[in-house]
């Protein structure tokens, strides 16, 4: 099943006390231009569902999409150089740091990068900032098809090893994705699903103590 499919637009919130209550949640991020909302409209199945610009960093709020299960897709402020005024560029970083650090009900984050240009600085850093919750990341190397078979294949493995020493701290996985080709889709899917299922069987006990 595309847990994607059909995703709905429920609320966009550009202030922490705003944050809607949800059951679960996972979140999209990325570097800015890494193809993060191309890769929310593939999953989705929708056009224009996550805004796609040629401008980088106009995704500024954070936008929460009701799935199919019941849980929550969050589309986070892409970061990097996106050319806003300091005192914006302020609140977007602290929104979105204290949203990824502090929000109880996000259970994974899918991280996306360009597959021809990963593991950048701020990659990293997003990698060492979200350690410290203990849940797992799931990178997508987007824009594969700008890449031969070979180099995907070499991107991938470099990838995996670069990233031995954060799965020593969480669970950190990583596969190419390509929207235009619809590449990767399925495992995007499982993965997920996975981060659900895992979920919903630590609901019960929660609830009863």
């Amino acid at each position: 099943m595309n847990l994607f499919q059909n995703a709905k637009f429920f609320t966009t919130v550009n202030h922490l006390q705003d944050l809607p209550d949800t059951p679960a949640e996972i979140a999209f991020v990325g570097r800015s231009n890494a193809g993060k909302s191309s890769a929310i409209n593939t999953l989705t199945n929708h056009v224009r569902l996550a805004y796609v610009s040629k401008t980088p960093g106009r995704t500024q709020h954070i936008n929460f999409f009701e799935l199919v299960n019941g849980g929550f897709m969050v589309d986070l402020p892409g970061y990097g150089y996106a050319q806003v005024p300091e005192a914006v560029r302020a609140h977007w970083v602290g929104l979105l740091g204290d949203y990824l650090q502090h929000r109880k009900q996000l259970i994974g984050l899918v991280l996306i990068m360009d597959a021809r240009h990963p593991l950048k600085a701020l990659d990293l850093r997003m990698l060492d900032f979200f350690h410290i919750t203990g849940r797992p990341v799931h990178i997508l190397l987007s824009k594969a098809d700008k890449l031969s078979k070979n180099d995907q294949i070499k991107t991938l493995s470099a990838v995996k090893k670069a990233l031995k020493p954060y799965s020593e701290r969480q669970t950190v996985s990583v596969q190419l994705f390509s929207s235009l080709k619809k590449q990767g889709m399925a495992e995007v899917c499982e993965v997920v699903g996975r981060w659900f299922a895992a979920e919903a069987q630590m609901a019960p006990s929660a609830s009863e103590d």
